[in-house]
């Protein structure tokens, strides 16, 4: 199987991710689930349950992994395809998280920074906001938040 998918051969971008596929297909983070797209081992598509406790509970959201040439030295583009309403997620699916920018190391993993997008779903960064008017109804008026975000959760991310 390895053997059919594009992007295998010498690169050492290839073998890292490879290992991390076979990591995370045998241990994946709670809540998580990442695997090659189709045949191509650089374009992942993730699935990533809504934390209970959370106005996301419930949503299941579909997220793209695009994995640079030259990963794990360079971090990898992970977007949102399913909506959501959350402060650090604009509306083109873009997460603002610092391990996604400049906290990237790599030592990190794609399981790691699955988690890290997880626990940005329980814990938003209002002070790092990528849609402010979000953040501040998240810091003024939490229970309005919470209910959009619920909502949106019901319109967009039921599986």
């Amino acid at each position: 199987m390895a053997s059919k998918l594009k992007g295998t051969g010498h690169s050492s971008a290839a073998k890292r991710i490879q290992k991390e596929l076979a990591e995370i297909s045998l241990d994946p983070p709670s809540n998580c689930s990442a695997g090659p797209k189709g045949d191509n081992i650089f374009e992942w598509v993730s699935t990533i349950l809504g934390p209970s406790g959370s106005p996301y509970q419930g949503g299941v959201f579909f997220l793209d992994i695009h994995f640079p040439t030259d990963y794990p030295f360079k971090p990898p583009k992970v977007v949102f395809r399913t909506r959501i309403y959350h402060c650090n997620i604009n509306s083109n699916g873009q997460i603002c998280l610092d391990v996604l920018k400049d906290q990237w190391s790599p030592a990190l993993t794609i399981s790691k920074v699955l988690l890290s997008v997880c626990s940005l779903l329980t814990d938003p960064n209002p002070r790092d906001p990528l849609v402010g008017n979000i953040a501040q109804l998240y810091m003024t008026k939490r229970e309005e938040h919470d209910k959009t975000a619920a909502e949106w959760t019901r319109r967009f991310a039921q599986g």
